[in-house]
């Protein structure tokens, strides 16, 4: 096999954009970002200590078609969806809208497909608003070797009754980067629920790198929801961007269910006046696994709200550590920026914290944190083990009341359906090692 060294990446990554018959504008931000990736530094994050992951050993990018047969070991559940897309690894397996969305203008098709129908559209707002690509050498990575992802477009006015649906699966049954971008754009005055999953078939070591845009414009609403289930042998790094205009609003709901290393980079932007951000963060670590979440709240424009809730639990000898950083700028009066971060540990093996960060620049403001890194309450074990429930089952319950807080806040019933299963099956197989 070839080294990174001896690839002409120059070369492959020119070939795969003619390959995928992509417009200039984006094959030029492709090579422009290869040859300056290298220069510019990681992103770095406060207690996040993960720069020897081989985040930038990229794979010569090459069109490769993936076995959709291979996906019925996930046993994915979108036969009734209306509106949906599914790809694994660069294939596109399924991709459906409704036809009513469709003639008021609401497009939803994988990447590659929104920049050859739609090339205007996607340049407009493509790395351009939410996050730049030369914002540190992970995005400038992520859009040189770009090989899979969505376009969703909600035009002013339209209101998305049904939810869109995005499956983003992995393809590690062979040596393949994973580089997903999803584009979400919501105009003046809609709304849409959008719910995407990432997970892994395959058990090859391969590297994800996921930016996500939500740019939602003035009075328009975006329901976003994730769930996040990459295997042991990937090592990840996910990025999801926000920017809201006037009198926006985007709540987010994720559960980071991965097993393998992971760093996240979390950022929603109150650019507008009157901008409202809710930020859900759900986790599980196992194993010998990291995951650091850093999670960013900036209220830029007067009267905005912003709030971060995040629930963890670690179990072996994993590590989570949750940074929160609520920002409020000079001249955002009127503004109020809260979190709580909260860790509970089932090892004494295990590595938790919980970071909170206000940085406020402005004296007409409210805001507040809460943060906490503890153990299973002895006397709730106690309490239930009197009443002959078993030790594991025991903390089992504990453990759902405690992410409960924060499942209960999410308003999807599939999600929230879909979250607590998962959290079942990882706290299951961690017990199982203990």
């Amino acid at each position: 096999m070839e080294t990174q060294a001896e690839i002409d990446f120059q070369s492959a990554v020119s070939a795969f954009s003619a390959a995928r018959n992509e417009p200039d504008w984006l094959q030029k931000l492709r090579l422009t970002m290869l040859a300056k990736y290298p220069e510019l530094a990681l992103p770095k994050f406060d207690k996040i200590q993960y720069q020897r992951w081989p985040l930038t050993d990229a794979h010569e990018p090459a069109v490769q078609a993936s076995d959709a047969t291979a996906l019925a070991a996930l046993d994915l559940d979108y036969a009734d969806a209306k509106n949906v897309l599914v790809t694994f690894g660069e294939t596109v397996v399924t991709t459906r809208l409704d036809p009513e969305l469709a003639a008021q203008g609401v497009i939803f098709t994988d990447i590659f497909t929104a920049v050859r129908d739609y090339p205007e559209l996607v340049e407009k707002y493509f790395m351009t608003t939410a996050i730049k690509p030369d914002a540190n050498r992970l995005t400038a990575f992520h859009a040189a070797f770009l090989n899979g992802g969505a376009f969703l477009y909600v035009p002013k006015n339209v209101v998305v009754k049904e939810p869109i649906q995005g499956y983003y699966i992995q393809d590690s049954t062979r040596k393949q980067d994973f580089i997903q971008h999803v584009l979400v754009v919501a105009d003046t005055n809609s709304q849409v629920t959008y719910a995407e999953n990432y997970a892994t078939v395959g058990t090859e070591a391969n590297l994800a790198n996921v930016v996500v845009e939500v740019i939602a414009a003035d009075d328009a609403h975006v329901h976003f929801s994730a769930v996040d289930q990459f295997s042991p042998a990937t090592t990840g790094y996910l990025s999801r961007q926000g920017n809201l205009a006037n009198d926006a609003q985007l709540d987010w709901a994720v559960g980071m269910m991965n097993d393998g290393n992971v760093v996240v980079d979390f950022n929603t932007d109150l650019v507008g006046k009157g901008a409202h951000a809710e930020v859900k963060v759900v986790a599980v670590t196992t194993g010998k696994q990291l995951q650091g979440i850093d999670t960013r709240v900036t209220n830029y424009g007067q009267h905005t709200i912003g709030h971060i809730l995040q629930h963890g639990v670690i179990l072996e000898t994993s590590s989570l550590i949750f940074n929160g950083v609520g920002h409020i700028v000079k001249g955002a009066r009127g503004s109020d920026s809260q979190q709580e971060s909260r860790v509970l540990m089932l090892s004494t093996h295990a590595r938790g914290d919980a970071n909170p960060i206000l940085l406020i620049d402005e004296n007409d403001v409210t805001a507040g944190h809460a943060a906490s890194v503890g153990r299973v309450d002895q006397e709730q074990m106690y309490y239930l083990m009197s009443r002959g429930i078993d030790k594991k089952r025991a903390e089992r319950l504990v453990i759902r009341g405690f992410l409960g807080n924060v499942l209960t806040e999410i308003p999807a019933k599939r999600v929230r359906d879909q979250l607590t299963a998962t959290i079942e099956r990882k706290l299951e197989n961690g017990q199982k090692s203990e």
